[in-house]
């Protein structure tokens, strides 16, 4: 790339986003974060300090003095929290299911934001960020800002392959829907805000995916 190019890339649980950043990000020579890590992360460290999800106070506090340091290489990712390595632990679900203990909080979204927009600020040559509220919130003026979604059974079995068939059906929804419900009490990321271009990827291979978004990228 010759120029700077931050791409924003929200959606639903399992609609693919994640893999579909990744994806780009190495296609276009661009740095990579994931912002629903760093809400993992600081589920570790409310959970590590003894505090209950229900204690929203302490929630906050754990969230506001987390040190969490998260890789911006999308061929190389991990994360630490306090110094603890927890790239695996983040993924298991014990913090799946935690993890809108943090990301429905206000308080706990505006210090992560913050953190979040100073990593993109940060990243020489541009970034792909990927989450629930970046095309709106964290970066509203990134260069190319997708929505992107894909029907319900098809998020929920992509996440059963991600999981490697092991979640029931009850866990699985829990992680998928459940998780979509609570985060949207505070955030929209199921209908495109102005600007930013609704990409419905049920029917299409991850391949086609990052295809469709690095062309758009192309135009920008």
């Amino acid at each position: 790339m010759t120029q700077r190019l931050v791409i924003a890339i929200d959606g639903p649980s399992g609609s693919g986003k994640s893999s579909t950043s990744r994806g780009v990000a190495q296609r276009l020579g661009l740095g990579y974060l994931d912002t629903g890590a760093m809400y993992r992360a600081v589920t570790c460290a409310f959970l590590d300090s003894g505090v209950d999800p229900s204690d929203t106070a302490g929630v906050i506090a754990a969230t506001l003095g987390a040190e969490v340091e998260i890789s911006t290489d999308p061929a190389d990712q991990w994360v630490r929290v306090n110094g603890v390595d927890v790239t695996e632990r983040i993924r298991g679900q014990e913090i799946s299911t935690k993890v809108s203990a943090v990301s429905t909080v206000p308080e706990c979204r505006a210090e992560l934001v913050a953190r979040q927009r100073a990593i993109i600020d940060a990243t020489p040559g541009g970034i792909v960020a990927e989450g629930r509220d970046i095309t709106t919130v964290v970066a509203p003026d990134a260069d190319l800002r997708v929505l992107l979604t894909a029907d319900p059974e098809v998020r929920m079995a992509r996440r059963n392959l991600d999981l490697g068939g092991e979640v029931d059906a009850a866990a699985l929804a829990d992680q998928v829907l459940r998780r979509d419900r609570d985060d949207s009490t505070l955030v929209n990321f199921t209908t495109a805000a102005d600007g930013v271009v609704h990409l419905d990827g049920t029917y299409l291979t991850l391949e086609e995916t990052i295809d469709q978004v690095v062309e758009l990228a192309g135009r920008r």
